[in-house]
C-alpha cells in the first residue's frame, strides 16, 4: 500500500469514528476502518477487562465465521490462554518499550516473534484465515484492549511494514475511544442527578416525550407516572444539617430504584429537590400501582424522614386524552399534591375516583393567581392560556 493510500485510510479511519454517535457505532468504525486500511477480510476489536482476567470481544467486522457476532453478548478470552497479552500489553510498554503490533500465521510465529500463541494460531486454522496483525490500544497510558485484522487462507501473509501501520491506526483507534468516552461521560452527566445517582429532569422530559409520541401514535401502549414527594426532608436539614438530608436522599433513590426495577424499562429519577419519579412505558396500570404502593410502604420504612406523598397518572386510566407530556405530568403532580394534603400512606391515582375525579379536576383547571393557587410543576413554564399550552 502506497503511502498516500495509507494516508487516506488514516483520514478515513479517524473520520468515521468521528462520526460515531455511540460507543457501538465507533468500535465498529474502528474495525471497519483498521480492516480497510490492511486491506483485511475480517476484523475485531476487543478489551481487556482486568479485574476479570479476560479479553472481551466488542465487535467483529468482516467475513465473519460460523459463530462469530457483529456485536457478541459473551465472546470473551481468558488472559491465561494468551500470553502475549500480558506481554505486550503489560510488560513491554510498561518497562518502557513501546505496544508495537505483532503478525501471526496459521503455519506458527511470523518474523520471530516470540509471543508466539498456540491459540490463536490455532483460531486461525479452524476459521479458514491464513494470517493475522495483533495492535495494542493503549488509552491514557494504560492498555485497554487490542484490534485484531485477519486475512484468509492463500492471501498475502502481513509483513513488518504491515505491522508497523496497525500500530499508526491502533494509536489513531484509541484518540476515537478517548472522544467517544469523553462524549459519553459529558451525556452521562448531562441525563444524570449528581447526588442520587438517578436520572434528572432533563432525562425525564425527554423520555416522556418520547413517550407520549408513540401513545400518540398507538393507544394501546401504555404510559404510566408515579410522582413523589419525599416528607420530612426540611426538618431533617433544618434539625440535623443538610449532610443527614442528602444521606435521606440517598437511601430514598435506593428505594425508588429498587422499585423501579419491578417494572422492566422503567426510568427511575429525581426531579429535584424532594421530588422523585418513575416514569414506565409498557406495563399496566394495575402493575405500576402496585408498585407504587410498595414504594410507599418501603419509604414509610427509611429510618429518617416521614415516608412519601406519592400520584400516579396512567394513560391506561379515565383521565381523558393524553396529547402531551405536561398533561400527564399535570395529572401525576396533582395527584401527588393531593395525596400529600390528605396524607395518604397509599398512592392517590388520577382518574380513579369516578366521573368527577377532584385530581382530574385539579389538574385541568386553569393556573390562577392568589392564594388558591395550586404548585406548578417545577422546570416546566405555566401556559400563557388554557388554550396555548404546547405541545412537548
Amino acid at each position: 500500500m502506497g503511502d498516500d493510500r495509507r494516508l487516506r485510510a488514516v483520514v478515513e479511519l479517524a473520520q468515521g469514528m468521528a462520526a460515531a454517535h455511540t460507543p457501538s457505532e465507533s468500535w465498529r468504525a474502528a474495525a471497519v476502518g483498521v480492516c480497510h486500511a490492511l486491506s483485511g477480510s475480517f476484523a475485531a476489536l476487543s478489551v481487556w477487562e482486568r479485574e476479570l482476567g479476560r479479553l472481551r470481544v466488542l465487535v467483529n467486522v468482516g467475513e465473519r465465521a460460523e459463530g462469530e457476532e457483529e456485536f457478541p453478548e459473551e465472546e470473551a478470552y481468558p488472559v491465561h490462554r494468551f500470553p502475549e497479552i500480558t506481554e505486550f500489553l503489560h510488560e513491554r510498554w510498561a518497562g518502557g518499550g513501546e505496544p508495537d503490533a505483532w503478525v501471526e500465521t496459521a503455519e506458527g510465529p511470523a518474523g520471530g516473534h516470540a509471543g508466539y500463541c498456540h491459540q490463536r494460531v490455532a483460531a486461525l486454522r479452524r476459521r479458514g484465515r491464513g494470517c493475522c496483525v495483533v495492535a495494542p490500544i493503549v488509552l491514557h497510558g494504560r492498555a485497554w484492549g487490542e484490534l485484531y485484522v485477519a486475512r484468509p487462507a492463500g492471501a498475502p501473509v502481513f509483513d513488518r511494514a504491515d505491522a508497523d501501520f496497525a500500530t499508526v491506526l491502533a494509536s489513531v483507534v484509541a484518540a476515537g475511544i478517548a472522544q467517544t468516552e469523553r462524549l459519553e461521560e459529558a451525556r452521562r452527566l448531562a441525563f444524570t442527578d449528581a447526588l442520587t445517582g438517578l436520572a434528572n429532569r432533563r432525562a425525564v422530559d425527554l423520555r416522556l416525550d418520547e413517550a407520549i409520541d408513540r401513545h400518540k401514535a398507538d393507544e394501546s401502549v401504555v404510559v404510566s407516572l408515579v410522582v413523589c414527594d419525599l416528607n420530612g426532608l426540611k426538618r431533617v436539614n433544618d434539625t440535623r444539617g443538610h449532610a443527614v438530608g442528602d444521606r435521606l436522599l440517598e437511601r430514598f433513590g435506593s428505594v425508588l430504584s429498587l422499585c423501579g426495577a419491578m417494572l422492566p424499562g422503567t426510568l427511575t429519577a429525581r426531579l429535584g429537590g424532594d421530588e422523585f419519579c418513575l416514569l414506565a412505558v409498557g406495563p399496566a396500570a394495575d402493575e405500576v400501582v402496585r408498585v407504587a404502593d410498595e414504594l410507599c410502604r418501603r419509604a414509610a420504612e427509611l429510618e429518617l424522614g416521614e415516608g412519601v406523598a406519592c400520584g400516579v397518572a396512567s394513560t391506561a386510566d379515565p383521565i381523558g386524552p393524553v396529547r402531551s407530556a405536561r398533561r400527564l405530568f399535570r395529572l401525576a403532580d396533582a395527584a401527588q399534591y393531593r395525596a400529600k394534603a390528605v396524607r395518604a400512606a397509599k398512592p392517590v391515582v388520577a382518574g380513579r375516583e369516578g366521573p368527577d375525579d377532584p385530581v382530574v379536576r385539579l389538574a385541568d383547571a386553569p393556573p390562577q393567581d392568589g392564594a388558591g393557587e395550586r404548585r406548578r410543576f417545577r422546570g416546566r413554564p405555566a401556559p400563557r392560556s388554557p388554550g396555548s399550552e404546547r405541545e412537548v
